[in-house]
């Protein structure tokens, strides 16, 4: 039975966990192995851990701090994706070897869908992310960004994620950065266009502020998992509280 997942984001930068509001005003949440742990003992279906440095850069981005992957691999026994600066199927290999179930892909494909085919081709499409940061143009548009939404690309949202899943990606990590930290709710509009047009599960992201948001884009919005991070972080909220909100509901999850 394919329930609908919970997931928790851990955004990591200089080593810890960190949070912001459309990616910036960044504040420190806490040290990231705990919070994984945490999570994992709240009922969390999956975990995703950004490494937001990586990519950020113009020029001389770096690849995921694999020693901060390694540190929270070992505490895990739920799935566990990783993302930030991949670009080539070697460092999905390391990211894999280092204790990643499943790896997003941003920035690179944005440059070249291509990217996805090569490690869907090693590694399988369920284990390749597309992670979508979009941001709106217009009340029903948005563009695709990169290097953590400082560069706006010319690329139309949807578009994008329907040549990605073509490529080879299993699944679209859609964050809205409009949206992204304000705790206002997901984009239910717009990730329910993204859900209608691909044939992949979509986790919304962006927006998550109490158990409500996530009923409301897991039913309207058609996501497959939703995903919340700053009110896990400061204990408004836990995962549990969430899970049980939606089968009081009528949404079936993973008991906690």
């Amino acid at each position: 039975m394919s329930w609908p997942r919970i997931v928790v984001c851990l955004d990591v930068a200089g080593g810890r966990v960190v949070k912001g509001t459309r990616f910036t005003d960044l504040t420190d949440q806490g040290d990231p192995v705990a919070l994984a742990d945490r999570y994992a003992a709240q009922g969390a279906d999956e975990l995703l851990f950004l490494d937001i440095e990586a990519s950020a850069p113009a020029e001389g981005a770096r690849g995921t701090r694999l020693d901060w992957v390694r540190q929270v691999a070992d505490v895990l026994r739920i799935p566990f994706a990783v993302g930030g600066g991949v670009r080539s199927w070697e460092d999905v290999l390391a990211l894999l070897e280092a204790g990643a179930d499943r790896v997003g892909v941003g920035s690179a494909a944005t440059r070249d869908v291509r990217v996805l085919t090569n490690i869907a081709e090693r590694a399988g499409s369920q284990a390749v992310i597309l992670s979508l940061d979009a941001v709106h143009t217009g009340p029903d548009t948005c563009m695709a960004t990169r290097r953590g939404g400082r560069e706006v690309t010319d690329q139309d949202a949807l578009d994008l994620a329907r040549r990605a899943v073509d490529a080879g990606a299993g699944e679209i990590l859609l964050n809205v950065i409009d949206a992204d930290g304000t705790r206002e709710g997901f984009d239910v509009a717009y990730t329910r266009r993204v859900a209608a047009t691909v044939m992949v599960p979509v986790i919304a992201s962006g927006g998550a502020g109490v158990p409500a948001h996530f009923l409301r884009v897991l039913t309207e919005g058609k996501a497959s998992a939703a995903l919340g991070a700053g009110m896990f972080h400061d204990g408004s909220h836990t995962v549990c509280q969430v899970k049980d909100y939606l089968v009081t509901n009528g949404i079936e999850v993973r008991p906690c």
